[in-house]
């Protein structure tokens, strides 16, 4: 090899590993150890169904998910693609986008869009779109989830068969001793609403959302789930409800924080997830 060559492959190793520590994130596995993010893509191989829970205002958040989507579908596996970030009843709506029988201009008009939709999470859709990826909108309907927050479930039973059509069955389950659902009280004690109803509300979410994928489990596809973190951590929320429909169904989990320094993994994070992806503090905010 002559010096030249030898220089410039050396001049390029260098380059690379200055790119790889000037990462604008970090990820962990859970037991706090850094990880690439193609290791992490092919353990997501592995697992019927990923949720990779966010920061529903971080870009780069959503940027990372539009690169796990391509890894997995260019991997050959059967993607479903799946997220909080549309309700039930759009489903129509994004069928008839999907195939074509609609117009962005149309279809954006008549879903019920995040207002970060243009910018995080359209990537996703067209991606889908372009590489005919099953999409499911798994969310209850807002004005149910806030008819439970002032009414608790039981609000739920006086709806038409239509409505409930967009929730899961009821009665719904709820172990108010879940950790999440425990904390979640906490944080909102003194707040002077209905803490249980605000719990029930949260669980209505997490059981409607699970719900919405089980036709896909057991059929050979990769469930591709994109949620705000405090649905699926700590196996909790979704995965709980998930789990106890299907046992043995193979999830991975995903969360996203942001810290001050990437460069270490916070202890409290550690378990969270499978795997954490840390972001900067002043990364970039959709809003």
């Amino acid at each position: 090899m002559s010096k030249r060559i030898s220089l410039i492959i050396t001049g390029f190793l260098l380059s690379a590993m200055a790119i790889a520590q000037t990462s604008p994130y970090k990820i962990y596995n859970n037991q706090g150890n850094e990880v690439r993010f193609e290791a992490m893509a092919e353990i997501a191989e592995q697992h019927e169904v990923i949720f990779f829970g966010e920061l529903h205002n971080n870009s780069l958040a959503h940027w990372l998910q539009l690169q796990l989507l391509k890894s997995l579908h260019e991997s050959g596996k059967k993607v479903v693609l799946g997220a909080e970030f549309f309700e039930r009843d759009d489903q129509l709506n994004i069928d008839e986008w999907l195939a074509g029988k609609m117009r962005d201009s149309n279809f954006e008009a008549e879903a019920k869009l995040w207002k970060n939709y243009a910018t995080d999470y359209k990537p996703l859709m067209l991606y889908a779109k372009k590489n005919q990826i099953p999409f499911v909108a798994s969310n209850i309907p807002r004005k149910y989830a806030s008819l439970v927050s002032r009414q608790g479930l039981a609000g739920l039973d006086s709806l038409s068969e239509q409505a409930k059509s967009y929730i899961a069955p009821l009665p719904i389950e709820v172990d108010k001793t879940l950790p999440g659902y425990v904390g979640m009280k906490e944080m909102m004690h003194g707040s002077g609403m209905n803490l249980d109803y605000m719990i029930e509300a949260q669980a209505v979410k997490d059981a409607t959302m699970a719900y919405s994928l089980f036709d896909y489990i057991n059929k050979g596809k990769t469930i591709f789930h994109v949620n705000g973190s405090y649905h699926s951590n700590n196996y909790e929320g979704i995965v709980w409800y998930l789990k106890r429909k299907f046992p043995t169904v193979r999830i991975m989990t995903i969360n996203t924080v942001e810290q001050d320094n990437i460069h270490t993994l916070d202890p409290k994070n550690q378990s969270s997830a499978d795997f954490i992806i840390v972001l900067p503090l002043d990364s970039h905010k959709s809003y």
